[in-house]
């Protein structure tokens, strides 16, 4: 499954060039010099981004180095406009954004099931010499030739739509959290860095609402920098509404591993710290009262947390509650 991953390809596209127009005159059997009749070239293919909801990593782009549309046809005799050129469409699944390798540009972004966006636009096609008859120029011997296509190296880029992402160091409890909270199979085993790409899973709620969570590779400090699985996993928690940071019982100092993971999200993109954070102390079964008391001191004040267990299923109702909670408010912003 781990390989079936695929959020980031570089492909090479071209949209089609436009059709040269027809430079003619009008001949029959009962006028040897007619005016001009040439007609119009057709255009170039379009390059086409389409979301579709039912695709969830790129891999079926992986070989699909060379896109290339079609070229618009010329114009005919007669007045006729030459066939546009057939338009490429790629589907792409939702969350995936569309860069030029040069530039580093942003081109395009598809968010919606069914949404489509010209990503490369076709060359118009040229005029024919119709368009350039004038009374003192009756006979005009030239037409115009076609636009020519767009071209360059882009990049397609994933960024994982969820609600929650789940944030923490790697063997923080993140996957077994998902696993008892939604119906997702996320691989689970006691070493860093068992999850090696995003997952998602529906966290179902009261009166038969729902919302998405994602499971997210784990942050070591660096990860701004690179280290671990660095960027690539970073990116995916720019769309999350709410940051849940998971931070285990049993962790040597509470307070700096979440300031570890916060300065972590900042480097990368300061505007991280506008989401909203909750924190969930995991593996809590094995505290007491006393141990409650003492870790929430450690925390943050401007933070709201809370203490969970996956494994005995403690505190997991009050934490849909507070994220759902969370989630309205952020709804009720935009």
């Amino acid at each position: 499954m781990e390989k079936n991953f695929i959020d980031y390809i570089r492909i090479f596209c071209r949209s089609g060039h436009g059709g040269a127009g027809s430079r003619h005159f009008r001949q029959d059997k009962l006028t040897s010099k007619g005016g001009p009749d040439g007609g119009d070239g057709g255009r170039g293919g379009h390059i086409i981004l389409r979301g579709n909801s039912q695709l969830w990593t790129l891999l079926h782009l992986r070989y699909y180095k060379n896109v290339l549309a079609e070229n618009g046809e010329k114009g005919m005799k007669q007045n006729k406009t030459g066939r546009d050129g057939e338009d490429i469409i790629i589907e792409v699944p939702l969350g995936t954004i569309a860069r030029d390798e040069e530039t580093g540009e942003l081109e395009a972004e598809i968010l919606e099931d069914g949404q489509e966006v010209i990503w490369m636009k076709g060359g118009r096609g040229g005029w024919g010499n119709q368009h350039f008859a004038t009374p003192t120029n009756q006979v005009p011997q030239y037409a115009q030739p076609g636009e020519p296509g767009v071209e360059g190296w882009k990049f397609l880029e994933l960024k994982v739509l969820a609600d929650v992402g789940l944030v923490g160091f790697p063997n923080a409890g993140k996957s077994t959290l998902l696993s008892v909270i939604s119906a997702a199979k996320p691989k689970i085993a006691n070493y860093a860095f068992t999850t090696l790409i995003p997952q998602l899973g529906m966290v179902a709620y009261r009166d038969n609402k729902s919302f998405c969570v994602a499971d997210l590779p784990g942050i070591i400090e660096g990860a701004a920098e690179g280290k671990g699985l660095g960027h690539r996993f970073l990116r995916h928690i720019e769309r999350n509404s709410v940051l849940l940071f998971l931070i285990p019982a049993d962790s040597n100092d509470h307070r700096k591993e979440y300031e570890i993971l916060r300065s972590e999200l900042e480097a990368y993109n300061p505007e991280m710290l506008q989401k909203d954070f909750l924190i969930a102390v995991s593996k809590s079964d094995m505290l007491d009262d006393e141990l409650k008391t003492a870790i929430s001191k450690e925390l943050p004040k401007d933070v709201p947390h809370l203490f969970i267990s996956s494994v005995a299923q403690i505190g997991l109702v009050e934490l849909k509650d507070a994220l759902w909670k969370m989630l309205q408010k952020d709804d009720q912003s935009q």
